[in-house]
Parts: structure tokens; C-alpha cells; sequence
């Protein structure tokens, strides 16, 4: 198992110019947060995914430098990039071949790849992949899962093309107990009533019991039923963002089901928000990821970030990881 971590938890700190791309990297390596290192291609590289000598050349002497191991790179496929229209699924497979080349160029072995691609864009992608002896991974992100009929299709074409080079990047977000209580702390700091406080809670409470959505129009309904329910209370244009976090980032997935995608992970993202109230329940996830064999990958992606402005992100991660390692030893 290689243990590690993405950049992005940084993002915050990275926004502020607190530091520059290449510090950020050295300061992972300092506060040994690695040996893995995960990059956002577009947040990392300027003009990415058209990368010049100079710049390839920089990174890998960075890695050098510090001795980390890349992991991961995070791709973006980004269907919507048009104003006018959705992009083609030509288009989008036109759009990948750069990225996962570009991977290749600084030396990743993964590719993070999305939703947006279909069975049919990921086995044209495939050729590409082998091409530049890079795995492509689609991340099973919340609000869809594992039992998701999008993922299952994508399995079920995983399994009969037969290639190491297709795989899945799983998303602890997709597996919540608990909404995290830092956003709960940054509502009533922000003057969130305790009754809209504890309105969204049950209601996520209520969705968690129901179970993951399983169709695009169910999380719909459940966006709007967080929407209206915000407003009623008054939230004005906080509502969106609630609904967007309620709905979109708080996965109801349970963790046994992760068992159908592990023989097909290249990576994880070993998503949290919070260390302390187990919302996202990391001994269990390592547990089954320790069950099934797993000896790949592993990048702390602390998303908190989105609200929490008051916690150092190097100490969160290096808690996270501390667990994971806690948990590891325990099996």
C-alpha cells in the first residue's frame, strides 16, 4: 500500500498564496505526508494539459528532490465546458487523449477520470491508456455509488473488455454516517437557526435510511425537497449551497457495497471531512479495502476545506493518516 495524498486538500491554502505549487509539494514532503502525491492536472500545471519541456522537466526534478512517489493524476472531463451545449461523446474522448498523455509526460501511473464518460467513451479510451501505459480510473463520486446504475455499467464493461488499464477511483464521500459537524459549526457561526440546523440533518437522516439514490430524478427530488426546505427557513442564497452539500456531497453508500468495484480500483481517494466524529468511517472502509486484498494507492483528500477555514490542513491530513495506519495494523 502506498499511503499519500492529493494537493487539493491544499486548495485553500493554495487560493491564498500561502504557497506555490512547487513549496506546497516540498511541504508535503517535509511534514512526511507522502510517499504518494496526487496533482489536479489543470489546478497544478498552467496550460495543462499542453506541458512544455520546461515544465515536465521542473516536476520531475521536484520528485527527485523530494523524494515522493506520483500517485494519481486527477483529469478533468468536463461535459459541460460549452456554453451553447453538452460536449459530444467524440468531443469528450478528444478531450482525454491529451490529459492522460500529459499524465504519462510527468510520470503518473493512474489517470482520475469522471463520471461524464461513458462504457463506450472509456473502451475508446482504452487504446490511449495502453498507448502511454497509464490506468485510467473513474472515480465513484457522491451522489453516485457503487450500486449505481451508471457504475454497474461501467462494470459490467470493465468486466468484459477484461484490461488492466480500466478501472474505478472510489470516493469515501460516497459512504457517510453522519453530516460533518465542522459545517454544522460554520452554519451557527454564520447565524444558521438550531431549527434549519436540525431540519437538514433529519432530512439527510431520512434520505440515509432510504438509501443511496438510485436514479438521477430520485436525487433530484431530494436536491429539491433541500432547497425548499432551506428557504422555508429563510436561507436565501445559502440554500443552494446546503442543497449542494446535503445532496450532492454526503454519500448514503453503504460500505459493504464497495466489495463490487475493489477488484477494479487503481487508486482511492480516501475522502473525509472531519477526523473526530467518524462521519465518514474510515476504520471500516480500510478494514474492507484490507479484506479484499487491496495493495494499491491511497490519497487523503480532505475536503473540508469548502468551509472550514480555521483547522491547518497538514494537521487534519496527518490525523487521517495516522487512522488509516491505526486501522491497517489492526487487521
Amino acid at each position: 500500500m502506498i499511503q499519500g495524498v492529493t494537493l487539493y486538500s491544499f486548495t485553500r491554502a493554495f487560493h491564498q498564496r500561502r504557497y506555490g505549487f512547487a513549496d506546497l509539494v516540498r511541504e508535503v514532503a517535509r511534514r512526511n505526508l507522502g510517499p504518494g502525491l496526487e496533482v489536479v492536472g489543470f489546478q497544478s500545471f498552467k496550460g495543462f494539459p499542453s506541458l512544455d519541456e520546461n515544465q515536465i522537466h521542473a516536476f520531475r526534478a521536484l520528485i527527485d528532490e523530494t523524494g515522493l512517489t506520483p500517485t494519481c493524476l486527477s483529469a478533468n472531463a468536463d461535459a459541460g465546458l460549452r456554453r451553447d451545449r453538452m460536449l459530444t461523446d467524440d468531443e469528450l474522448v478528444d478531450y482525454m487523449r491529451p490529459q492522460i498523455a500529459a499524465a504519462k509526460e510527468l510520470g503518473f501511473p493512474v489517470v482520475r477520470v469522471q463520471i461524464s464518460l461513458t462504457p463506450d467513451d472509456m473502451e475508446r479510451l482504452l487504446p490511449v491508456a495502453e498507448e502511454h501505459d497509464v490506468r485510467l480510473g473513474l472515480e465513484i463520486h457522491s451522489h453516485q455509488h457503487p450500486k449505481h446504475p451508471a457504475i454497474q455499467a461501467l462494470l459490467e464493461r470493465y468486466e468484459k473488455l477484461g484490461s488492466p488499464y480500466l478501472g474505478f477511483v472510489p470516493d469515501w464521500g460516497a459512504s457517510l454516517r453522519a453530516v460533518p459537524q465542522t459545517l454544522l459549526r460554520k452554519y451557527r457561526a454564520a447565524g444558521v437557526s438550531e431549527e434549519l440546523i436540525s431540519a437538514l440533518e433529519a432530512t439527510w437522516q431520512e434520505h440515509h435510511r432510504e438509501g443511496p439514490p438510485m436514479t438521477e430524478q430520485q436525487h433530484g427530488r431530494w436536491f429539491g425537497q433541500v432547497m425548499q426546505l432551506a428557504h422555508r427557513h429563510g436561507a436565501g442564497d445559502r440554500a443552494i449551497e446546503m442543497a449542494v452539500n446535503f445532496t450532492g456531497l454526503f454519500g448514503h453508500a453503504p460500505v459493504a457495497d464497495w466489495a463490487d468495484v475493489l477488484p477494479w480500483t487503481v487508486h482511492t481517494h480516501a475522502k473525509f471531512y472531519d477526523v473526530d466524529d467518524d462521519s465518514v468511517p474510515i476504520r471500516d472502509l480500510v478494514s474492507l479495502w484490507h479484506k479484499h486484498g487491496y495493495t494499491g494507492s491511497y490519497s487523503s483528500e480532505w475536503e473540508g476545506f469548502h468551509w472550514n477555514d480555521w483547522d491547518d490542513p497538514f494537521e487534519v491530513v496527518a490525523a487521517e493518516q495516522g487512522l488509516i495506519r491505526e486501522a491497517e495494523r489492526n487487521h
